[in-house]
Order: structure tokens, then C-alpha cells, then sequence
């Protein structure tokens, strides 16, 4: 296993209103990742992701596909130090 990390990802494309965030909070709850995804008002989907950094890059890729009527155009990643604040994956408004 690799260092935990902390990722803040912002997801552009077509990316609300297509499951993106419950597809987002499965994929991460079933690799054991801990955080957060919402939609922002501009279109994207943030989402902070803790967890072991080779993992994180595993659900990168899975997001970079999305559910099914999904489109990601861009993902912008961010890594930062772990915090610990998060007990699991969850979806915040």
C-alpha cells in the first residue's frame, strides 16, 4: 500500500443530473474511500477523496468514465495531506 492522500477533484462535462454522484459515492464506498461529491452551481461535480493513493487513482479512472449517460470532458485533481475528518463517503447538497 502507498501513503494516504487527500484528492479534491472538480469533474467537468456532463456530469449532473446522470448519477454521476451516487456512481461517484458506490465506487468510492466499495474501494473503502472516505470524503465527499456534490454539485457545484457552475455544472462541475467536487469531490474530496481520502484514502490510499493507488486506490484514489483506481476510482480516477473509474470516474473518468462515469455512469452511462455521463460525459467527462475534464477532470482537475488537486492532492493535498490527508485530514482525517471523514468516517465515510457520502454525497453533500
Amino acid at each position: 500500500m502507498s501513503a494516504p492522500i487527500r484528492c479534491h477533484i472538480w469533474v467537468e462535462g456532463r456530469v449532473q443530473g446522470v448519477g454521476y454522484r451516487i456512481f461517484t459515492m458506490r465506487e468510492a464506498r466499495r474501494l473503502g474511500l472516505v470524503g465527499y461529491v456534490r454539485n457545484l452551481p457552475d455544472g462541475r461535480v467536487e469531490a474530496v477523496i481520502e484514502g490510499d493513493r493507488k486506490v484514489i487513482d483506481l476510482l480516477l479512472g473509474r470516474l473518468q468514465q462515469g455512469p452511462r449517460h455521463a460525459r467527462v470532458e475534464r477532470i482537475e485533481r488537486v492532492i493535498q495531506e490527508p485530514t482525517g475528518e471523514f468516517q465515510q463517503f457520502e454525497i453533500r447538497r
